[in-house]
């Protein structure tokens, strides 16, 4: 369990200051189980501004202790092409990714795999991915940026459109464009741009029915180090879960790697139901319909 909070001045030299604080409480538990094939781990956990809002702590154990037994006698994969399912632990990846690719400063320096995607369509029509500084006890909330400018909900993806970019003034100024505020500094140094709050809105399925939609496939519920080249989007990761039939999980699985291009990625992505705010990034599990999957 942990608990931090913080105060911060700010002021600049065209006359602004102001002030904004922040908390957070957390609870996390990690278990270790074994049988005779060997020994397994998993976590579960909670994080929110208020220490009101967090779940109990028995829940989150026994969450994490039932996590665990599922992974015990895990078998491996053959290499083959199969969707694949984010649970909601994970898919806010995929979410930090596309941040990372709508920074202003990457933009404005040409070594994004979204320089060119302004106005096309990413995501399927039924998508919005959405950056709102002002959530009532959100994780990233903040009543300014970081070159003192106010702030405002944007839609990074509006109906599967990619609409805005995460500036600060000189990225704008760069790209010809109005500053979002998006500006983010610390003690020293120039200001970046990063999100706020960042979640893809919840679809209309629960996960079992994405599984079912599938058919058969992997639920992802542990990686290793992403990679994401920041210039193509050629995607891959390290990864464990769970191999599903039929609309159910019919087996663990571990030591897989999966891989694909995550605009290829995005552009077959479903949300389920499933959204929870843990977080500044948040996503419900994300249904992508076919990666790479390398086994034995």
């Amino acid at each position: 369990a942990s608990y931090g909070e913080g105060q911060k001045w700010f002021a600049t030299s065209h006359g602004f200051f102001g002030q904004s604080g922040g908390s957070n409480h957390s609870v996390s538990v990690s278990v270790l189980a074994e049988d005779e094939n060997g020994m397994e781990r998993d976590y579960d956990y909670d994080s929110k501004t208020h220490i009101a809002d967090l779940k109990a702590a028995a829940l989150i154990g026994k969450n994490a202790g039932e996590r665990t037994i599922k992974r015990l006698s895990p078998q491996k994969l053959k290499s083959r092409t199969a969707p694949v399912i984010f649970d909601n632990r994970l898919s806010r990846s995929l979410l930090s990714s596309l941040a990372g690719a709508a920074n202003g400063a990457s933009i404005a320096r040409g070594v994004s795999f979204l320089k060119d995607k302004m106005g096309a369509q990413i995501f399927n029509s039924a998508i919005n991915i959405i950056d709102d500084p002002h959530i009532t006890r959100g994780a990233g909330s903040r009543p300014f940026d970081g070159e003192g400018l106010a702030n405002a909900r944007i839609n990074l993806i509006e109906n599967g459109v990619l609409t805005s970019w995460l500036m600060n003034s000189s990225h704008a100024k760069q790209l010809g464009l109005e500053t979002n505020a998006r500006a983010t500094r610390g003690t020293g140094g120039a200001p970046g741009a990063a999100s706020t709050n960042l979640y893809m809105e919840a679809g209309n399925a629960t996960p079992q029915e994405l599984m079912r939609d599938a058919g058969a496939g992997l639920l992802v519920t542990d990686m290793f180090g992403p990679q994401v080249n920041s210039n193509t989007g050629d995607y891959s990761v390290g990864c464990s879960g769970f191999w599903f039939e039929d609309g159910a999980v019919a087996f663990p699985v571990s030591e897989i790697t999966i891989a694909g291009n995550i605009l290829e990625m995005y552009a077959s992505a479903v949300p389920a139901n499933d959204l929870e705010f843990l977080g500044a990034t948040n996503a419900p599990s994300i249904l992508i319909a076919s990666m790479t999957i390398a086994g034995d």
